[in-house]
């Protein structure tokens, strides 16, 4: 694939956040709500034959309970309709979609049905058993997890148990501490999404996120987090085919403000050349090093993934405990195409990128390019 000089411009039909109406207003929020303790109170992934493609998430009645309360958000808020809601062992994903101003802020109607979702927590904690949640995370721990699902419902050992821990006093206290220091103790996060696209990108990585997880439950190397990976004489933070770093042939993807303007000039053969010479070096066996930070960078990197090449790619921010890559990058990093370093320490508060952490980055890459 080479590139032209124009792109087809995707017209959204949704409403967006309108400029200081947030949290009332019109407006698409994503919201995610994590147990904690990551405990898999809520179900077990099951990946049948080893295909994450096939991969689903089969709920506890916890779960069920916790997914059914959610669906009656509209009924406590006609003005608000779930558009996208994806069950997790250990954490919620629900977009919604707030069709006109709300009385309340949003923070209101999730404060709601997550208090909801603790009162029944509560009330359920008598009843779950805690050989059941070490099971459930014996099982979700398990690559092949149908066996596994199988076998933790099958054992009379297991019945034999649970008939026993129903019948102690402690064992029902057990839960009751255990849930209640598990079961979403921390306030959701809430995402308002506000930019053209990100909507679509959205609902793709909620229906995606049993497939994810399941490929880095069959491939955990490449999804590790290293720490103090020494490229160029620097220490990074680094996810992905750490091999990569053997290659010696690499090349810069580094798009210039100059080629862009030349090109809105209607001056484009600079910008084409340069981003098909991109395309070429990769073709010929270089390893593309870039933050891929500009649209016409972006635009390179797609066509690398689509092909298949090798791509060292600098991360702006570091790597939490439990991270995993955009849904754009997930598949080259499963499939040990690419390589994520990080020059930085995770922090989660982060939203946008600096001028001064681009300039960095971009730097950083050249490094890296010359390095051999």
């Amino acid at each position: 694939m080479f590139f032209g000089t124009k792109m087809a411009n995707e017209k959204e039909k949704w409403h967006w956040q309108e400029p200081g109406s947030a949290w009332k207003g019109v407006g698409i929020y994503h919201v995610t709500m994590v147990i904690p303790s990551r405990k898999p109170l809520l179900g077990r992934l099951v990946i049948h034959e080893n295909d994450p493609t096939q991969a689903r998430v089969e709920l506890t009645p916890f779960g069920n309970e916790i997914k059914e309360c959610m669906r009656t958000i509209p009924e406590y808020h006609p003005e608000v309709r779930i558009i996208g809601l994806r069950m997790m062992p250990d954490h919620v994903h629900i977009i919604l979609y707030v069709t006109r101003t709300m009385k309340v802020g949003i923070k209101t109607v999730v404060r709601g049905f997550w208090q909801g979702v603790k009162k029944i927590g509560r009330a359920y904690a008598a009843s779950i058993l805690p050989n059941d949640i070490r099971e459930n995370e014996r099982c979700n721990e398990s690559p092949n997890n149908i066996q596994g699902n199988e076998r933790c419902n099958e054992s009379p050992n297991n019945i034999r148990e649970n008939e026993r821990c129903n019948e102690s006093p402690n064992n029902i206290r057990e839960n009751e501490r255990c849930l209640e220091d598990a079961v979403f103790t921390e306030f959701p996060f809430i995402r308002v999404m506000s930019r053209r696209g990100q909507l679509k990108a959205m609902i793709r990585y909620v229906q995606m996120n049993p497939q994810r997880l399941a490929t880095k439950r069959l491939h955990p190397g490449f999804f590790r987090v290293q720490r103090g990976v020494e490229v160029a004489g620097r220490a990074y933070d680094a996810v992905g085919n750490i091999a990569i770093l053997l290659e010696n042939q690499r090349a810069t993807v580094h798009v210039r403000r100059k080629m862009v303007e030349a090109a809105d000039r209607g001056e484009d053969k600079p910008l084409r050349d340069y981003m098909n010479g991109c395309v070429a070096a990769a073709r010929a066996g270089a390893v593309m090093v870039s933050p891929f930070i500009s649209p016409k960078e972006k635009e390179v990197l797609m066509v690398l993934i689509e092909e298949k090449h090798l791509v060292i790619h600098l991360s702006d921010n570091g790597f939490g405990e439990f991270f995993k890559p955009s849904d754009t990058l997930f598949e080259s990093v499963a499939a040990g195409w690419m390589l994520i370093l990080s020059p930085h320490s995770f922090d989660a508060d982060k939203r946008r990128i600096s001028r001064g952490e681009c300039v960095l980055l971009n730097n950083l890459a050249e490094e890296i390019a010359e390095e051999n």
